[in-house]
């Protein structure tokens, strides 16, 4: 079972992430803890990204993919893996179906998480008071301002990824603002449903 989920920033998919992982015993890999794994082994991957982020600069999208190869080779992803935080451009998304067929793999299914910004707005207002209240830190980047920021970056970098993959086939659309549990009921039944890549 190989899947991304896709949702702008608050729309819930690291908590989906886990409960998938749980669930179907599949990995959860994010880009940014692969770059800083593959930099800390000191792979040849690691070494090109290690003197591109020591310069401040972003990592280019084929260094990205090289290391998402080299993690979806390794045993513990054979049974499948939630991508998380990638794609998050068309281009990446293109790279990753390249290298991808050059495995033979196909995606199973591509998750977006729809969720109502304005509501997200006003959970993370919440939050960031009943923390307050309580006297609880804050992180640099938790207030509306920063979410603001983040879902225009979304909006402008990522979402056009939900037409591309709705053109593929693969995309399902999910109600985000429902309970967690209805969430996870819902993402599985579009799971039953999308046929193995396998045997597409």
């Amino acid at each position: 079972m190989r899947l991304i989920l896709l949702g702008p920033p608050g729309a819930g998919k690291g908590t989906q992430a886990k409960h998938l992982v749980d669930k179907f015993g599949i990995v959860q890999l994010s880009t940014g803890d692969m770059l800083r794994a593959a930099v800390a082994a000191g792979t040849p991957v690691g070494q090109r990204a290690k003197d591109i982020m020591a310069r401040g600069e972003l990592v280019p999208d084929d260094i990205v993919v090289a290391i998402v190869a080299d993690r979806i080779a390794q045993p513990d992803a054979k049974k499948g893996f939630i991508l998380d935080g990638f794609p998050r451009t068309v281009p990446q998304a293109e790279a990753l179906d390249r290298m991808l067929h050059q495995r033979a793999l196909d995606l199973d299914a591509v998750i977006e998480l729809k969720v109502d910004e304005g509501i997200l707005l006003k959970r993370v207002e919440k939050r960031i008071a009943d923390m307050t209240a309580r006297g609880e830190p804050l992180r640099a980047d938790d207030n509306a301002e920063a979410l603001h920021k983040r879902l225009e970056a979304y909006r402008a970098q990522t979402a056009p990824l939900i037409a591309f993959y709705a053109r593929k086939g693969t995309l399902h659309s999910v109600d985000g603002m429902a309970e967690i549990e209805d969430v996870a009921n819902a993402i599985e039944r579009v799971l039953a449903a999308a046929e193995p890549a396998e045997n597409r």
